[in-house]
């Protein structure tokens, strides 16, 4: 394995198990403490991971990852989501897409969709999107997070309120277990929520991780949204509150088990 496959290999371990130890690391890599004290010194360094003591953690609580890291983790999960979501958005529809990794690769799935109108203060999702001659492409103005290549603050508040669209594609950064939408920042709840009072469906994007992370802001309740897309099913408490709200969950379609006719 190549060092950069490891490390992305090592962020989503630490991601799905907590902290881990140099020593289990290095047996579960085949390779020597050293090395993965170095790898684990590069993404301390890089802000993708925390160093501790004998090991290496997550960031402090209640904190993001660093986008990069973001993109690599889950990645496959979040290409199934964006597939689903592409699938159920027709042409020359008008979207707002927001921040984060998910939004943005489901607007790399979108790229090839005739004559649509998006709205975004996702900077990613909209190079991925101005691939497309054929899309009409508006961005937020405002101050930029350098790292994140979002826009979120200040007079970025009302950009979503001059519009009305068909559909709002938006992520969040954890969902409670009662379903409480979380994220990050005051400026990304404010800014997801007037996404979400601007557009006729609202679509949320959201991988299995999600449901077992943490964040310090809260904001909406996951029966807000028309339709809920993930990879997995969705725990047992956030489904029955899904449907008793009328909500559409959109997951992928399992195989049928062994025994089972297709």
């Amino acid at each position: 394995m190549l060092a950069e496959q490891r490390a992305r290999a090592i962020v989503e371990l630490v991601n799905q198990k907590g902290f881990q130890t140099i020593d289990a690391l290095a047996g579960e890599f085949g390779v020597s403490p050293q090395t993965i004290r170095r790898d684990v010194n590069s993404l301390n360094d890089q802000g993708l991971l925390r160093r501790r003591h004998g090991g290496v953690e997550l960031p402090q609580q209640g904190e993001n990852l660093a986008y990069p890291a973001r993109q690599q983790l889950n990645l496959a999960a979040k290409r199934t989501i964006a597939q689903l979501l592409a699938a159920d958005v027709p042409e020359r529809a008008s979207l707002f897409i927001g921040i984060g990794t998910t939004p943005e690769l489901c607007a790399l799935a979108l790229v090839q969709h005739a004559q649509l109108r998006v709205m975004t203060n996702n900077l990613n999702a909209a190079m991925r999107l101005a691939r497309n001659p054929d899309c009409d492409l508006v961005v937020a103005g405002g101050r930029v997070r350098n790292l994140d290549l979002d826009v979120v603050a200040g007079e970025a508040h009302d950009f979503f309120s001059r519009f009305s669209v068909d559909i709002g594609i938006f992520g969040v950064g954890a969902v409670a277990p009662d379903g409480t939408l979380l994220d990050f920042s005051l400026d990304e709840v404010a800014m997801r929520q007037s996404l979400m009072r601007h557009c006729r469906q609202r679509f949320l994007v959201v991988d299995h991780s999600k449901f077992t992370r943490d964040a310090t802001v809260r904001g909406g309740h996951i029966t807000d949204a028309s339709a809920v897309y993930s990879d997995r099913p969705l725990p047992s408490l956030i489904r029955a509150m899904l449907a008793t709200a009328g909500v559409r969950v959109v997951v992928p379609t399992l195989p049928p088990t062994s025994g089972e006719q297709p």
